[in-house]
Formats: C-alpha cells, structure tokens, sequence
C-alpha cells in the first residue's frame, strides 16, 4: 500500500499535536476534551487510541479508535431470551470477542475521523488503514488478537469515499438508522412544534404531559451528579441491561468526570418524585446539533407517567428555544422517537474478520452479529 500519508498513534491526550484541536472542528466529539473524558471514564472493556494523520510533518486528519473487549462483559443485553441472540452471543464469544473499532461505539454518527480542506482524502483514508493494521499489531504483542476491524458510522455519501482498493475486502454492513430530528426554521418555541403536530400526535403530546404532572424535572449541576451517583448509576444500568444488544457499561464515574471537563457543553437533567431521583438524560452541545446520550429511568415510574416520551419532549423544547438546527436521538427505540418527528438515516460502515475463511462467510454470518428491529414509522406532522 502506498501512500505519501504517515500516521502516529497516541495514548493519551497529553500526547497529541498542538494543532489537533485545529482539526476538530466538524464535531466536538474529536476534540481534545471530549477524548480526555474516553481517556479517564471509558468502560472497563475499552481502550482508547488517537491517530493523527501526517503530510510530512502538517496534521492533515486526525481519528479515534476504541478496542473492545466482549470477555469481560458478564452480559450482552438481558432483554430478548431467544435462539438468535444466543447464537450471537456464542459467536462473539467464541469469534469475534477482541474488536477493533475506527469510530465510537458509544456515539452515533460519523464521528470517526475528519480531514482538514487541504487533505487528499484518499491518501488520509489508506494512511488510516494502515493506522489501524499497526494496532492490531501492537494490541497482538500485548497478547490480544484483533478478530474485527470496523470502520463505522457513516451515510451514503459518507461512505463513498471508501471506494478504494484497501478496503475491498471489507464487507459493508448497515446497521440500524440513526433517528434525527430536524427543527424547522419556522419554529421559534415549543409550541410552534405542538401547533405542527397532527390531531392524534398533538393528544399524545397532551395525555404525556397530563401523567408526568407530577414529576419535577431538574438541571443537576455537578455537586448534584456527584451526590446522586449511586442512584444515577442503578437507573442507568437498568436501562443498560434491558437493552436487546450492550457491548460496554459505562463505569459509574462517567458522567462526573463528562461535566468535570465539558462543563456547559453537557446537560444533565433528573426528574424527581418527592425529592427521589427516578430517572435522568442527558445532552451534549455539538456545535448546531444537539446530541442525546445515555439516560436511566425507574421502569415501572417510565410506563405509568410516559416517562421517556416526556424527556422526548423536553430535548426537543429545550433544543427549538435554544435555536438549535437538528437533535441526533441515535439509536434504539427507534418507533416511539419516530412518533415524536425524528426520520432515519440509514447507516453503514465496513467490518473484517482476521480469518480468511470467516471474513468471507461474513455477509451470511453479519445477520446474526446485529440484532433485527422490527418497526413501523411514524409521521407526526400534519
């Protein structure tokens, strides 16, 4: 493979160039802040690497790659008890258990690398293969073999870009779509969005906020995160565990140290019953888009009061008065955000087994690695 590209791979934050910051410009989600909060409160099962992409010594591009691995996870998901999903978990188990990401597993979107104006994206691309064929090498002499090399999340422009011979080998996959709501220039407050609703979604909008009545909703500063962050944690891991595909909990630390060092930047809400904390989300200001992240609830207090619908709607208020221009509600729970505005965006990326033989088997195999969503979308607006 040639390429006038070179790479360097970091450790650590306190390592990348002076310049890197220069580059993370098209999401927050590569600067150096945001990766200082991977590097001290990333999952137990992950380890985080930093690339720069170099021509001669001018940083062109820079990347993020995340190692996982699935042995050290007690469970994949509790939620669906069936065949398939025990097949999965035997084949990740037993195949695919050390996994390579270019990208970030915990993100949705293409938050995986970016290259400067100037830079010959083929070059950078086949300079960030290589990045990643030498951290198999380095994760091997530490005893750990590479089964999956991915490069995810990317649409369908985004992923024109691979059409390179380094990458033929690859299977292109495509998981499921990224839920993004757009917010229309006409809306200056959230009752322009209710007024936009059709008859059955604006009522509800209205039988959702008449159940959560009771429910005072809170923005927790840090001293509160920190206070609260036993129960934070058990709300969170409920929710974790009952999703139908994990493979990493976030440690309990995690969203201190993110309001420790993105400080306005991430949003953490609590919703209260009597002074108890029954459910939390949170949010995270990237630029013109508005993130979500991970959230937790008490699911008994969620059913009875529409809990999540609630917090569904509050991100949209919060983002329509904020002057926001679109939410990345991510993945999961794909029908209940479609009911509220979000549209999917289909998503691909490319995986590679280290065996020849299971690599090539791969699009047969993919099916049973990536849990199937059944659901119907939703059209809320008039």
């Amino acid at each position: 493979m040639n390429t006038s590209y070179s790479f360097k791979i970091y450790n650590s934050t306190a390592q990348l160039p002076k310049k890197w910051n220069d580059l993370a410009v098209s999401t927050i989600f590569l600067s150096k802040k945001y990766l200082e909060v991977l590097e001290k409160s990333s999952p137990e099962n992950m380890i985080c690497n930093f690339i720069g992409i170099f021509d001669n010594s001018n940083l062109v591009g820079i990347a993020v790659s995340q190692f996982l691995d699935l042995n050290k996870l007690e469970s994949f998901g509790e939620r669906d008890k069936c065949i398939k999903t025990a097949i999965r978990n035997f084949a990740f188990r037993n195949f695919s258990s050390h996994v390579l990401l270019i990208g970030n597993n915990m993100l949705s979107g293409q938050n995986s690398f970016y290259f400067s104006d100037s830079a010959d994206k083929k070059k950078a691309l086949q300079a960030l293969k290589l990045a990643s064929i030498n951290l198999k090498k380095n994760f091997k002499t530490k005893g750990k073999k590479i089964h999956l090399t991915s490069f995810k999340d990317f649409t369908s422009d985004e992923i024109q870009t691979f059409d390179i011979p380094e990458f033929k080998n690859d299977y292109q996959f495509s998981t499921q779509p990224n839920m993004v709501f757009k917010i229309s220039e006409n809306w200056k407050s959230e009752q322009d969005y209710i007024d936009a609703l059709s008859k059955k979604y604006r009522d509800q909008y209205k039988r959702a906020r008449k159940k959560a009545a009771l429910i005072e909703k809170r923005k927790m500063h840090l001293e509160d995160i920190i206070a609260y962050e036993d129960t934070i944690y058990d709300l969170y891991i409920h929710v974790a565990k009952n999703a139908p595909f994990n493979t990493f909990f976030l440690p309990k630390n995690h969203f201190r140290i993110f309001k420790e060092i993105l400080k306005d930047k991430f949003l953490f809400y609590g919703y209260f019953i009597d002074e108890k904390l029954i459910g939390f989300n949170t949010l995270i200001k990237n630029g013109e888009v508005m993130d979500t992240y991970f959230l937790g609830y008490d699911e008994s207090i969620q059913r009875e009061k529409m809990l999540y619908l609630n917090m569904l709607y509050d991100m949209i208020a919060y983002s329509i008065n904020k002057g926001f221009k679109e939410i990345v509600f991510a993945r999961t729970a794909l029908e209940i955000k479609s009911s509220v505005g979000a549209k999917p965006i289909k998503m691909y990326g490319f995986i590679e087994h280290n065996n020849s033989i299971v690599n090539y088997y791969l699009p047969k195999i993919f099916k049973y690695l990536e849990p199937e969503t059944i659901w119907q979308e939703r059209n809320p607006f008039k």
